[in-house]
C-alpha cells in the first residue's frame, strides 16, 4: 500500500501554481512588488561592487602600514573600523529614510534604495581612499 501510494505521489501532476514565476523586467517594473525586488537587486548589486573595491582599498591601507614604523601603523585597522561604523551608519540612515513610507508597500523598496545610494557612494570613497595611499 505504502508502495502504491509513493508511486503514485510521484506520477501527480505538478499544479500551475508551483510552476516558475515569469521573470521580472527590472527595466520595466510596473507593480509595487515589482519595483521592490528590483530595488533589492540593485543595492545587491551595489553591495558587490563594493565588496570588489574594499579589497583594494585594504590592500592599499596594508601597504602603508607596510611603509610606516611603530605607532605610526594603523592604516588598516583604522579602514576596518572606518568600514565598520560606516554599515551601522548605512543601515540605520537607510531604516530611517524608510519611516517616510512607513507601513506602506514602499517602505521596503525605500530603504533598499537608500542603501544603494550610500553604498555606491561608499565604492567611490573607497577607490579615492585606496588611490590616495597608492600615491604617497
Amino acid at each position: 500500500m505504502v508502495a502504491a501510494m509513493l508511486l503514485f505521489s510521484g506520477t501527480m501532476a505538478t499544479p500551475a501554481s508551483a510552476q516558475q514565476p515569469k521573470a521580472i523586467d527590472c527595466t520595466n517594473a510596473v507593480n509595487q512588488m515589482e519595483m521592490g525586488y528590483c530595488a533589492e537587486k540593485d543595492f545587491q548589486a551595489a553591495d558587490s561592487k563594493l565588496n570588489e573595491y574594499w579589497k583594494p582599498a585594504r590592500q592599499a591601507a596594508i601597504a602603508r602600514d607596510q611603509e610606516l614604523q611603530g605607532d605610526d601603523k594603523g592604516a588598516e585597522k583604522a579602514l576596518l573600523a572606518a568600514q565598520r561604523a560606516w554599515i551601522a551608519y548605512r543601515d540605520a540612515t537607510c531604516v530611517a529614510e524608510g519611516f517616510a513610507m512607513r507601513d506602506g508597500s514602499a517602505e521596503d523598496m525605500t530603504v533598499s534604495m537608500c542603501k544603494t545610494r550610500l553604498t555606491q557612494q561608499r565604492t567611490k570613497d573607497l577607490k579615492a581612499y585606496a588611490d590616495s595611499l597608492k600615491q604617497k
